[in-house]
């Protein structure tokens, strides 16, 4: 994508890298799956312009949120390209974000609560787990931590 802009308006990926906190690496990697995006002036080099900082940001917070990278891709796909995006372009984006922040906040609940008794699959305690579990009865209700992903202790067993 061309910005049409001079090159002391473009940041090296360096100065990137350190102004976002984010690995050169990394930075080659979003570009690599079009979520940022370079330009190559004279000297063949990436050169970013400013406003790449912003959708930084918003990588690593929406990665922080829970959302893959694919998901991150379709909502920068919204935003505009042609000019920095405003906080109305970002505060549509993360609208959407509460309920899944609140079922994060209710697993990591549950996680917590799980740290200090069984969690229905024996991989924390197993001498209690055959108290709290005689017989594996949990396995009745499916795989994985039974009691974490919310099932109760009384089972059909």
């Amino acid at each position: 994508m061309c910005f049409s802009r001079g090159v002391s308006d473009l940041l090296t990926i360096g100065e990137v890298s350190r102004r976002s906190g984010v690995a050169a690496s990394a930075l080659r990697f979003y570009e690599q799956r079009e979520l940022i995006d370079s330009e190559r002036p004279g000297s063949g080099h990436r050169r970013y312009p400013r406003t790449v900082l912003r959708r930084i940001a918003f990588i690593v917070f929406a990665q922080r949120v829970g959302l893959t990278l694919e998901e991150i891709g379709v909502e920068l796909a919204k935003l505009p390209r042609d000019r920095a995006p405003g906080r109305r372009d970002w505060s549509r984006l993360s609208s959407g974000w509460e309920a899944r922040i609140d079922r994060q906040i209710a697993e990591l609940g549950r996680l917590k609560a799980g740290l200090t008794e069984c969690i229905g699959c024996g991989c924390l305690s197993l001498d209690r787990c055959k108290l709290a579990n005689p017989g594996d009865r949990v396995a009745g209700l499916g795989p994985g931590p039974r009691f974490w992903l919310g099932d109760t202790r009384r089972t059909d067993g």
